[in-house]
């Protein structure tokens, strides 16, 4: 089964993601805040997807891709960033982050599964 690490501080958002990603057969690990995702990545084996809110309390989204982009094991694992911001300048700075995608919130649920499936394929 493929693992999809979602970092979301959002409770709704949060259900609603990990209902879709069940759905399509996926396991989601769900993390509140990136010092908890990054605990998850330094205990577990490496996720088939992470997807990152970008406004979070502790750290943005940019910050947290920017760290996982550091580790070596994790470099080349996909990061979608999901985020209300809707500008081209934010999904530009997401994907010189080091994202691969960028979903804008609300999104549809054929919009997620989209996304996501490529990377989990």
């Amino acid at each position: 089964m493929k693992t999809v690490l979602v970092v979301e501080d959002t409770k709704s958002d949060q259900l609603l993601v990990q209902g879709l990603l069940k759905s399509m057969g996926t396991e989601a690990v769900i993390c509140n805040n990136a010092d908890e995702a990054l605990e998850w990545l330094n205990k577990n084996t490496v996720p088939d997807l992470i997807m990152l809110d970008i406004v979070m309390p502790d750290i943005s989204g940019y910050d947290l891709c920017r760290k996982i982009r550091g580790e070596l094991a994790l470099e080349d694992v996909p990061i979608v960033f999901c985020s209300t911001k809707n500008e081209d300048y934010d999904r530009f700075w997401a994907l010189r982050q080091g994202g691969n995608a960028y979903l804008i919130k609300p999104y549809s649920p054929i919009e997620l599964m989209k996304t996501v499936k490529p990377y989990i394929s």
